[in-house]
């Protein structure tokens, strides 16, 4: 009998990585109508088609693979002062990097070290550590590639970001941020968790020109504030569950069909105007998601004509504004002078980025 099973299952990634370099990006987002990617909202919905409209940002989180000690795992982040280090056997999946450790045993590897950097603020509300993730398992499977086994499809990718995610958070795990990076681009993903072969359907809005154009009318702001999405997005869950502000969310849900048409369709102010009308249910329905900091951002894009929603689940974090692009420019001054007096925060230079991870 083997004395150490565990050993014989997992390899050591050390000799690949000294001679080969294995690195992935992804792009982070930001949205309208998030929350219904979560599954216990989406699930017995079904009849109303719920959705959410995600834009992918060209601020990429990158991921590095290098060789480290046979049998440890270090992992660590740029904007996250500790480094973790650990012993593969017990890697722990409830720690800060738990998301990452729980997917270096997916692939049976150990000896290696996990560098994450990204080009947004950390906890900025654009879907970090879900883009890291899919970032992670791209460079994973090209690993394994190296190692002899077959890639994943980007369908796998998300599947799996997905799953592990959702497994190491309690089943309170959405999955359109992990969609925006591995897909890019702008989309309106209906969630259907109840087809066991579609869970989601993926509809691309705008061609790479179309993509340009919006890039001129997307402005995107940091309020330099971070932000924790589980404890905002639980209480937005008790809400709905128990059925007080179900009404809020299927009215948000048909307003954000609409934006989505609207974006295609290139009517940009129409789509200001929808994205106000979103973030008037909003402000009822998930008033917790505003500081006074970003509800003065999005009123002042409001009164510049553009429409502004908060990313993620707020509470800080970062705000977007689509408008006109002399509006857009206007806004841009505004916030500025806003932003300027607080530390960390500021306009975020970045455009749509037609490309998912790689």
């Amino acid at each position: 009998m083997n004395p150490n099973p565990t050993m014989s299952v997992f390899s050591s990634a050390r000799k690949i990585l000294k001679t080969r370099r294995v690195e992935a990006s992804a792009p982070c987002r930001v949205d309208s109508g998030g929350t219904w990617d979560i599954r216990s909202m989406a699930l017995p919905m079904r009849a109303i088609e719920p959705v959410t409209l995600n834009i992918a940002l060209s601020l990429r989180t990158r991921v590095d693979i290098l060789p480290f000690e046979d049998g440890r795992v270090r992992v660590s982040s740029e904007g996250f002062p500790d480094t973790e280090t650990h012993d593969f056997k017990t890697l722990p999946f409830d720690s800060p990097f738990g998301l990452f450790h729980a997917a270096i045993p997916y692939f049976g590897f150990h000896g290696l070290e996990v560098r994450i950097a990204s080009d947004s603020p950390s906890r900025a509300a654009l879907g970090g550590s879900s883009t890291a993730l899919v970032a992670l398992l791209k460079a994973l499977s090209k690993l394994a590639v190296l190692a002899g086994k077959p890639p994943l499809l980007q369908k796998d990718i998300l599947h799996l970001a997905y799953h592990l995610e959702d497994s190491t958070s309690s089943g309170k795990c959405g999955i359109q941020d992990q969609a925006a990076a591995v897909f890019g681009g702008v989309n309106l993903w209906r969630w259907q968790f109840g087809d066991r072969r579609m869970p989601y359907e993926r509809r691309a809005l705008l061609d790479r020109k179309g993509q340009r154009d919006l890039s001129e009318r997307l402005l995107v702001a940091f309020s330099g504030k971070s932000h924790m999405s589980t404890r905002i997005n639980q209480g937005w869950l008790e809400g709905f569950l128990s059925g007080k502000t179900r009404a809020g969310w299927v009215e948000a849900n048909g307003i954000v069909h609409r934006l989505a048409q609207a974006l295609a369709g290139r009517k940009w102010d129409q789509a200001a105007s929808l994205l106000r009308e979103e973030m008037e249910v909003r402000r009822v329905i998930t008033p917790d998601a505003l500081i006074p900091l970003t509800a003065k951002l999005i009123r002042q894009a409001e009164q510049a004509g553009c429409g502004a929603r908060f990313a993620g689940a707020g509470a800080g974090g970062s705000v977007w504004a689509i408008g006109g692009k002399k509006r857009i420019q206007d806004l841009k001054t505004i916030w500025k002078s806003t932003l300027a007096p607080i530390r960390d925060a500021g306009i975020l230079d970045c455009a749509v980025d037609p490309r998912g991870v790689r």
